[in-house]
């Protein structure tokens, strides 16, 4: 039994005790009582003692649980700004991505119109060499029907 049991049981039995008529006083069995303070005796240097002993701890259980919140609170705020930066690396990659697909978009039809324009340069210059060449063709055969086609010849190399 501690200190406060045994101090709660010698109040209890004062309490219960018998008063004596006309009196403030009361009846209490002195061996139990006795019992009961020599238990108080023996407890109380102990849990005096861890009382103390808290006591002077105090102040070095509140500063280690300030330094262990403090460190709480840094690393929260550490692992807070990490992933803000984060967030912030990703948007920025994200935008990066967007502007290089734009970019390779752009230049994609820009050299699609190239390409087209130059294939439809190439393929008039055929159309001109052929139609060039149909026309020799044609004065050809004129002239195996009697037709004069040296003039025709020095137009192909125009």
């Amino acid at each position: 039994m501690d200190v406060i049991d045994s101090l709660e049981a010698a109040i209890a039995a004062v309490e219960e005790a018998r008063s004596v008529p006309l009196s403030a006083s009361c009846v209490v069995n002195r061996s139990e009582m006795l019992k009961l303070l020599d238990s108080i005796k023996v407890a109380f240097p102990n849990d005096l003692s861890k009382a103390i002993s808290i006591l002077r701890r105090q102040e070095e259980i509140l500063e280690d649980a300030n330094q262990q919140s403090d460190a709480i609170i840094e690393q929260a705020r550490q692992e807070v700004a990490r992933l803000v930066e984060q967030t912030t690396i990703v948007a920025s990659a994200r935008k990066e991505a967007n502007r290089i697909v734009a970019d390779a978009t752009s230049e994609s039809k820009k050299d699609r119109e190239e390409i087209e324009a130059y294939i439809d340069s190439r393929l008039a210059t055929l159309e001109v060499i052929l139609n060039k060449t149909l026309d020799v063709i044609s004065k050809g055969r004129d002239q195996l029907g009697g037709f004069e086609t040296k003039h025709a010849l020095s137009d192909l190399t125009k």
